[in-house]
């Protein structure tokens, strides 16, 4: 049975939840559950179903069930429960806050969620490729004009105060990831949004309401990757 479309202020009031503030250490295991100033917990609730979003092509937002979120070595193997992942084992360093033209290992950037931080993927070859003779320049084109709307939904988020002393102004990563199986998705701490289509009040909503939401909210930055 199709899910029922959900317009996007009731999407929001479902998946949004004020931001947490500072906490000191990275956790070693399973959590949702971000702290205030006052260490009151922040706990999210998680979603009873995905919802699908009222747009003009297939996007849905879910809260995958968490996974258990050590650190692991470099090149550990790590199987995720989701497509982007957004909780699991991760590595001990996290990826600077920033753009990246070549794609950031999920190991590195579920570390960044952990931290409150929020993840734009894309793959500009799962979507539909035209059938002319062109068809190779023409996507080229319009991966780099997803790119640039990619990089305006960030732009959209308000300047982060935890970042103000870190060199960066919001926790955020947009990454090409050749593992997804849609041409654009994004990540925060246990959520993931999912789209067929660039559909840009949705993926700004998705990312205010999950912005901030780690179980360890700081913007230390981490390591530019290659």
């Amino acid at each position: 049975m199709k899910r029922p479309l959900l317009p996007l202020f009731f999407l929001a009031f479902l998946v949004g939840l004020p931001s947490a503030l500072v906490s000191s250490a990275c956790s070693s295991g399973l959590s949702d559950e971000a702290k205030t100033a006052d260490g009151a917990s922040t706990a999210r609730p998680r979603l009873a179903k995905p919802i699908v979003v009222d747009a003009s092509c297939p996007i849905v937002i879910d809260s995958p069930p968490l996974l258990e979120s050590p650190h692991v070595a470099i090149d550990t193997p790590v199987t995720y429960n989701s497509n982007p992942p957004s909780s699991g084992p991760h590595y001990p360093i996290w990826a600077a806050f920033r753009e990246y033209d070549k794609p950031v290992d999920r190991r590195y950037y579920v570390h960044d969620l952990e931290h409150g931080g929020v993840v734009i993927a894309y793959n500009c070859q799962a979507a539909a490729a035209p059938a002319d003779s062109g068809a190779s320049d023409a996507g080229v084109v319009a991966c780099e004009s997803t790119v640039a709307s990619l990089r305006a939904a960030i732009a959209a988020l308000p300047d982060d105060p935890l970042c103000a002393s870190e060199g960066v102004r919001v926790r955020a990563i947009l990454t090409p990831d050749p593992l997804l199986d849609v041409p654009i998705a994004a990540a925060a701490w246990g959520f993931i949004y999912r789209a067929q289509c660039l559909d840009a009040p949705s993926l700004v909503a998705f990312l205010k309401s999950n912005y901030g939401q780690g179980p360890e909210s700081l913007c230390a930055n981490g390591q530019s990757m290659p």
